[in-house]
This record gives structure tokens, C-alpha cells and sequence, in this order.
């Protein structure tokens, strides 16, 4: 895991990953916390969701209310937190082809490895929510020109989302995919297909063309076993709400019994001991730099 004395992911690595047999998985972190937990179970990458963000630092639904800057200042945090790439959601790029210039740049100047800017008009709306709308497909494929001219190393990912399933059916959609690979995007994402079919026929549309994979709990698109994803081609899968919904229920769980009995004496058994995951937070890092650089021997606090 990064220190505080970084070795974050190099740029190319996500590319390399994306190139080899075995898809790219890349759980939901919302947080940095959340973040080194998904690199601690051993991915290879981690997906800051703009849902969970919105959950976490809000606590509101993800329906356009974070800004640009609380997004990247958010991306920025989970990529010093870990070593493993980091994929960002950037909304529909906060406004026009110039808007998406600096959030581009300002992702990137984060340490990010890719970002997916979607379709949608402002505010958007969480893929698998109802009453979306897309702008013009025209619009979306100069956004896309724009951020794959904005980014300074040709190996930052731009993932081109399009949400028009929901608008203009999957024929649609996979048109819209078209263009904005021809506009420039190293990735496509066409958001919440509604059945089996509608899964293969975005692969078979775009055989080589790296596809991304959102496998969202009881959002619109079935449940996908992860060989059939490989058998379709897909290099990149993304669990957006995982981490987040199984964090709820754990919170949830430990608050009741405290309410109930008063305290959470009984649930112990169950908790992290304090000592665990003052290591696991790093505090034996910071023990190291201590003594390093104040060349006093520190005694361990527990």
C-alpha cells in the first residue's frame, strides 16, 4: 500500500493490465479507507464510484450534486492512499468540450489512471436510475475529442460512456459507441444493457475494442458470471456499490446492538480489534519514520 512516502501506479500500468488475457477488476472504493481495503484483498486496481462518493462525503443519491473539484480532491486522497491504479468517475465532464479540458487535466494532475466521462445532460443522474437523458451525440463525440487532446501522456485512459440505452434503446447506443471510439476513446462503457443479449451484442459490436463492465446489485443489467464476461471479451469490470452496500449493512448491524444493549460488548467477537487496524492504517510506517528521522528509538504504542 502507498505510504507516506509514495510509490503510486506509473501511468502505463493500467494499459498494461488492460492488454493481457484476464480482465481488469476493480471494486467501488469511496474512500481512502475503502481504497486500501480493495487493494489489501489483492485487485489489481480500484474504481472510485462517483455514486459512493456522492453516499459518502453527501450522503445524498447520486444525482449531480457533487462538483468537479470535490470529485477530483476525492480521487486525489484514494490515489495517495494506494499503490494500485486508480479508474475515476467524471461524471459528464461538469459542461462543454472546454469544461472537459480541465477536469481531464485536473484527474490526471491527481495521479488517476483513467477517467469515464458519460453522455447524460447536467445534472445526470446514477446509470441505473430512472428519467435519464443524453445530450446529442454530436456534443458527446467533441467532448471525447477534447479529452483525448487534453491529457499529457498518452497513456491516461479515456472511457467513453454512453447512457442512451435507457433512451434510445441499445441500437442506439452502440451507434453512440461508435462514434466516440472514432472520437478518440481507449475504452468503451455502454451503460446498464437490460438482458443477456443486449450484453453480447455490445461485444459483438466491438470485438477489439477494450469494453468495460459495470456489475451494479439489482441495478438494470443482470448478474453476469465473471467467465462468461471473459468469454464476451469485456477487459475491464467495475463493482461500483459493493464495498459501499456491505458497509451499510455492517454499520447498521453494530449501531443497532449499541442501541439495543447499550453497548457493543457483545459484538466484540466481531469487530476488528483497535490494535489491527491501527497497523493496518499504517501507524508501523509511521513508528519507521519516526526513528528514521528524529534517530530516537519510538516504542510501540500497543
Amino acid at each position: 500500500m502507498a505510504g507516506l512516502i509514495q510509490r503510486n501506479a506509473g501511468p502505463g500500468q493500467l494499459r498494461k493490465m488492460l492488454a493481457r488475457p484476464q480482465p481488469v477488476l476493480a471494486p467501488g472504493a469511496y474512500d481512502a479507507l475503502s481504497a486500501r481495503l480493495v487493494e489489501e484483498a489483492g485487485f489489481g486496481a480500484a474504481y472510485m464510484t462517483g455514486f459512493g462518493t456522492a453516499a459518502s462525503l453527501l450522503g445524498r443519491p447520486d444525482v449531480g450534486l457533487l462538483t468537479m473539484s470535490e470529485m477530483v480532491d476525492n480521487a486525489r486522497r484514494i490515489v495517495r492512499a494506494v499503490e494500485v491504479p486508480v479508474i475515476a468517475d467524471a461524471d459528464n465532464g461538469y459542461g462543454n468540450p472546454i469544461n472537459v479540458i480541465r477536469t481531464v487535466q485536473e484527474y490526471e494532475a491527481a495521479g488517476v489512471s483513467a477517467i469515464h466521462i458519460e453522455d447524460q445532460i447536467f445534472p445526470k443522474k446514477c446509470g441505473h436510475m430512472e428519467g435519464k437523458q443524453v445530450i446529442e451525440a454530436s456534443e458527446m463525440v467533441e467532448k471525447v475529442h477534447a479529452a483525448a487532446e487534453a491529457r499529457r501522456s498518452e497513456e491516461f485512459v479515456i472511457i467513453a460512456r454512453t447512457d442512451a440505452r435507457a433512451v434510445e434503446g441499445i441500437d442506439g447506443a452502440l451507434e453512440r459507441a461508435r462514434r466516440y471510439r472514432e472520437a478518440g476513446a481507449d475504452v468503451l462503457f455502454v451503460e446498464a444493457p437490460q438482458s443477456e443479449e443486449e450484453i453480447a451484442a455490445v461485444a459483438e459490436a466491438f470485438p477489439e475494442v477494450p469494453l468495460l463492465f459495470n456489475w451494479v446489485e439489482s441495478g438494470k443489467t443482470p448478474p453476469m458470471p465473471l467467465e462468461r464476461l471473459k468469454e464476451l471479451g469485456f477487459r475491464l469490470i467495475i463493482f461500483p456499490v459493493s464495498t459501499l452496500l456491505a458497509a451499510t449493512v455492517s454499520v447498521r448491524e453494530i449501531l443497532a446492538r449499541i442501541h439495543t444493549e447499550g453497548t457493543p460488548t457483545r459484538a466484540m467477537n466481531q469487530l476488528l480489534p483497535l490494535g489491527d487496524f491501527i497497523d493496518f492504517i499504517g501507524l508501523p510506517e509511521i513508528r519507521k519514520l519516526e526513528e528514521r528521522f528524529s534517530g530516537e528509538e519510538v516504542r510501540p504504542l500497543h
